[in-house]
């Protein structure tokens, strides 16, 4: 980001935030915190408050109809989607997207270190979007609209579906009789110490495990596990195996 689009003073003096879920209700709290005057969270059918910017937190299929509502309201609107492009929201678009997940009633600090996906329509939208951004304790980073849809591919594979294989953990550890809440408190120090070498070291340098070692006896034993105990994993299974052992082919 160049000097302009980082400059703290470009912050909107007033903000209407649009959609009362979590992630607006957490954005109101922390800018209100970082100094700024926010209007809201407005919720569904509401009138739009004038401001200097409207940001929009509704989900992606509402984002053009929040956005027609909030028409004559802010000379900056923008929406916190990943995928979505900022193109359709007119002249004074913006997308200001925190790489983060919310589940309800977090405080400012979880905005604090972490990447954030700007974009502007022209300078001074894109400048707003990285003030409100570092506003926020977050590092701004930019994302083009054709670049959008893959980069939120990516923090869904990072995060979603990395919930989703936490889930398929604990029905196969429903084998070894552990219920789905001894499953986790047992697996979570794990977990946390993978992604944390992940974070620190790459993929390559973090893999273990008996693919890693080159053990396929060890392999076929949980194969044999996951048909018994959770036979709708089996196709799943076999796939992250085959994408551990390219993965293992490239430290070989």
């Amino acid at each position: 980001m160049d000097r302009q689009a980082t400059d703290p003073l470009r912050v909107p003096a007033c903000l209407s935030i649009v959609g009362a879920g979590r992630l607006g209700h957490s954005l109101a709290g922390a800018l209100r915190a970082a100094g700024v005057d926010v209007l809201g969270p407005i919720g569904r059918g509401e009138p739009v408050p004038r401001a200097d910017a409207v940001l929009l937190c509704v989900p992606d299929g509402e984002i053009a109809g929040a956005a027609a509502a909030s028409a004559g309201a802010a000379p900056l609107i923008g929406h916190c989607s990943g995928a979505t492009p900022i193109a359709d929201l007119g002249p004074g678009a913006f997308g200001l997207h925190p790489l983060q997940t919310f589940a309800g009633g977090e405080g400012p600090e979880r905005f604090r270190g972490v990447g954030c996906a700007v974009a502007g329509a022209t300078p001074d939208a894109l400048a707003a979007a990285a003030a409100l951004a570092r506003a926020l304790g977050m590092r701004p980073f930019e994302i083009e609209d054709s670049g959008r849809a893959a980069y939120h591919a990516s923090a869904s594979i990072a995060s979603n579906f990395l919930l989703a294989l936490e889930d398929a953990a604990e029905r196969v550890a429903a084998g070894a009789g552990l219920d789905p809440v001894d499953a986790r408190e047992l697996l979570a120090p794990l977990v946390r110490s993978t992604v944390e070498n992940w974070a620190a070291h790459g993929p390559e340098r973090a893999l273990t495990g008996p693919i890693a070692r080159g053990d396929e006896a060890t392999v076929a034993l949980q194969r044999e596990a996951v048909a018994e105990t959770a036979p709708e994993l089996l196709a799943l299974f076999d796939e992250l195996a085959e994408r551990t052992r390219a993965l293992a082919a490239v430290t070989a």
